[in-house]
């Protein structure tokens, strides 16, 4: 060690040694940082929530993180060392792993003499992890400094193999990253189912229509069907009463992956503002790509709240959310993990509603959902439409195929888990475009359960055509590969689901899948409405003409009666005369299906992101969630 380190190092003793043994709040009053009307409050509060009364000045920036940091090493008599003036010595701190580092938030630093100095974010743990450091470190010496500064260093020594982990966390047997990478026998049974598709459509084309008719009529049944089962099975949500704390309330972190999200990075910041759970409590952690420079540039003219703070994640051979998660949840302690999109506007009491729940919740309710809706549902016919299918989505099925037993496929945002269910399942698939629903299944495999809780995060309608197809392209194949994923184990699936829970995810991803890919076989029969000749002509006689029309009719009315019962619990009543244009939007669908089927071939890992901020809200305050 230099001696203008060790000079440092004295100088540094003395001061904390003035004030050694005082707690924090008296040095910041003594010192005229902190009044003392204000410490009063804020020591009410770190009793509140039985955390340090350091966490609860940073968090709710009563004081500056530099005036805490200096309190706390005169209490400790301790050195104070910063990335910045005295960097870690590298040959140092790679004497405890990453993760060891990250859990205790310290760090080795540097040697003075044979003691080495770990520097630490947290003084009043410190005892603890010296008793867990093997014995041949030899003597040490705690030394302060922000977790910043630990998480800046580990980021830069350790990004690339954290990010590696993040990647590969996932079992192979839980994760489709070998969907690129087909065998020899693989590629010999698609040539031939292929050779034989192509056979019959030369040699006997009416038998292979027909079966592609069978097909989708089945799925038509099926998926109608459960529907109904769901609408049944459902009820309104309402929100229950004002949500308590309970006695040791939970560190929340909340996840915002953000990509090339410039544009919506101040209204984000705004809007996650609002949550009225305590600030001390909750870890915002705005997740960047390496190499999204635009994001990074929009968020430096923006003064974050001190409860948020930014997570890089370096370059990788793949560039998804769920990479970016996995990245992330090593960068925090909090019990429970939520995530949030860049353009998501949750209810401001969401998050206290959120620990309640978990509170009360046997230990097996590893999961919570929340509801989505849309603040720009009157931009246009899309958007009115995509505000129909929400309201059907998470006001009817989603509560109905969790109350009937069934495994439930979340939704990307406003979901919320416990994090030793999500440790012990391997956090998310990192080349799933679908981690959400492909999680809801993990879960749901592993005995774990979700709820749906009654609280409503609003975000933007994507509305344009091309982008609409783009995002629910990356949607459908996802749910391909996620049934395939789950699905080429069938007998383990059914022994680790049970028989309910493995006929539901098969209805919901079969019927899903097979309607929209099938669906212009259901269209050809408009031939026969206009007089035209039918590739099945020979076969259709007048009753099975009259008992298909029947079959098609019932299906649009359980779609227009399902959709006005959605519409009917949610704000937007005035969608209902939109509902029965549903008939045009959903074969969109099967354009969006074709060119994913393309990308699974081609390309199963490529993430086609959905731009926001295109479409501002309906009226000032129609990004305020509605009260159940």
């Amino acid at each position: 060690m230099s001696t203008q380190r060790l000079n440092l190092a004295d100088a540094h003793l003395a001061q904390a040694n003035a004030a050694r043994g005082l707690p924090v709040s008296q040095i910041l009053m003594d010192r005229g940082q902190v009044a003392p009307k204000v410490m009063l409050g804020a020591l009410a509060e770190a009793e509140r929530l039985r955390r340090p009364v350091a966490r609860v000045l940073e968090s709710e920036a009563l004081a500056s993180r530099e005036d805490v940091l200096a309190s706390q090493a005169a209490r400790h008599g301790a050195l104070v060392l910063r990335r910045d003036d005295s960097p870690p010595d590298p040959q140092v701190t790679s004497l405890l792993p990453a993760a060891t580092c990250l859990a205790h938030a310290a760090l080795p630093w540097l040697y003075i003499g044979d003691t080495l100095v770990i520097a630490t974010a947290r003084p009043d743990d410190f005892a603890a992890l010296r008793a867990s450091l093997p014995n041949e470190i030899g003597p040490v010496m705690m030394a302060l400094t922000l977790e910043e500064d630990i998480h800046a260093e580990i980021a830069a020594r350790h990004g690339d193999a954290l990010a590696r982990h993040a990647e590969t966390w996932r079992p192979a047997a839980d994760s489709c990253r070998d969907l690129n990478q087909s065998s020899r026998r693989g590629r010999a049974l698609g040539a031939l189912a292929a050779l034989a598709v192509a056979l019959c459509l030369a040699l006997a084309p009416a038998l292979l229509f027909g079966a592609a008719l069978a097909l989708a009529l089945t799925s038509l049944v099926m998926a109608q069907g459960l529907k109904l089962a769901a609408l049944f099975a459902s009820r309104r949500q309402t929100a229950p009463a004002q949500p308590t704390l309970p006695a040791d309330p939970p560190r929340v972190a909340l996840l915002v992956p953000l990509y090339q999200e410039d544009g919506i990075v101040g209204p984000l910041v705004a809007r996650l503002s609002r949550l009225t759970y305590p600030r001390t409590l909750l870890d915002v952690m705005l997740i960047l790509e390496e190499r999204d420079h635009q994001t990074r540039d929009a968020l430096k003219k923006i003064r974050l709240p001190p409860w948020f703070r930014v997570i890089e994640v370096p370059d990788g051979p793949i560039t998804t959310k769920p990479r970016a998660l996995n990245h992330a949840l090593a960068f925090t302690d909090a019990d429970i993990v939520g995530i949030y999109d860049a353009e998501d506007s949750p209810a401001p009491d969401q998050i206290d509603r959120v620990v309640h729940h978990f509170a009360h919740a046997p230990p097996e309710v590893a999961c919570l959902q929340g509801i989505l809706d849309f603040y720009n549902p009157h931009a246009n016919w899309l958007s009115r439409c995509f505000a129909v299918e929400y309201a059907s989505w998470f006001r009817v099925l989603l509560p109905g195929l969790s109350r009937l037993g069934f495994a439930v496929p979340l939704g990307g945002t406003t979901v919320f888990f416990r994090r030793a269910a999500l440790e012990k399942v391997h956090g998310w698939d990192a080349h799933n475009v679908t981690e959400d629903a492909d999680l809801g299944i993990l879960l749901a495999r592993r005995g774990y359960r979700t709820e749906l809780i009654a609280s409503v995060t609003r975000e933007e309608a994507n509305n344009r055509f091309w982008p609409w197809i783009k995002q629910r392209s990356r949607w459908l194949k996802g749910y391909a590969v996620t049934w395939w994923v789950h699905s080429r184990n069938p007998r383990l699936l059914w022994r680790e689901l049970g028989p309910k829970k493995f006929l539901g995810m098969q209805l919901l991803f079969l019927s899903t899948l097979l309607q929209f890919t099938l669906a212009p076989v259901l269209w050809s029969f408009w031939l026969v409405l206009m007089g035209l000749p039918h590739p099945l002509d020979p076969y259709l006689s007048g009753t099975a003409i009259t008992s298909l029309t029947a079959l098609f009719l019932s299906a649009e009315a359980i779609a227009i009666f399902i959709g006005l019962a959605a519409v009917a619990r949610s704000p937007h009543r005035r969608l209902m005369p939109w509902v029965p244009t549903l008939f045009a939007y959903f074969p969109l669908g099967t354009l969006a299906i074709y060119k994913g089927i393309w990308e699974v071939a081609r390309n199963p890992f490529y993430w086609d992101k959905t731009q926001h901020g295109h479409s501002a809200p309906d009226a000032p305050d129609a990004d305020l969630p509605e009260k159940l």
